[in-house]
């Protein structure tokens, strides 16, 4: 199977999550490797919507690991609780940061990160990752983005 992705530059971002959502199924059907799968998901949300940082962080035991991502280095280890990630994690729901330097206790991997998505995909009705998605513009998030993100975490949670 060829690994391109057929994404329309000037569609609105609604259509290209439309767009994009199908292939990273296709992408990641059939292909048992969980590091695989998050890494082309990773490769395949930075390039597809322009973003500036795509990620994974995997829970194990008390903090999140740094799993596979696009993007400039990234901070390695999040305890549970601590910035937009360890939040979601512990809140167990989607956070959408406008601005992160105005949220409370952020942790700032890049000073270049301006707004964030984050969110948790379950096994076993329990926390296993943690999606974070950043922006190098202010308020760059908004309900388009956690309808659809929060689709693709259902297909990550088959993953699992």
């Amino acid at each position: 199977m060829a690994e391109e992705l057929i994404i329309e530059n000037s569609a609105s971002r609604a259509e290209k999550y439309r767009s994009l959502i199908p292939q990273i199924e296709a992408l990641v059907t059939g292909e048992p490797d969980l590091v695989a799968n998050l890494s082309n998901i990773a490769a395949a949300l930075k390039y597809g919507m322009s973003y500036y940082w795509v990620g994974f962080y995997l829970v194990k035991t008390d903090e999140l690991v740094l799993g596979p991502f696009q993007g400039p280095i990234a901070c390695t280890r999040i305890a549970k609780g601590k910035g937009v990630c360890g939040t979601s994690w512990v809140e167990r729901a989607t956070q959408v940061v406008a601005n992160v330097d105005e949220f409370p206790g952020h942790i700032a991997c890049s000073g270049d990160s301006k707004s964030e998505i984050v969110l948790p995909a379950f096994k076993n009705e329990e926390v296993a990752l943690i999606l974070d998605v950043d922006s190098d513009k202010l308020n760059d998030f908004d309900e388009v983005d956690r309808e659809y993100l929060e689709k693709l975490m259902r297909i990550i949670e088959g993953l699992l």
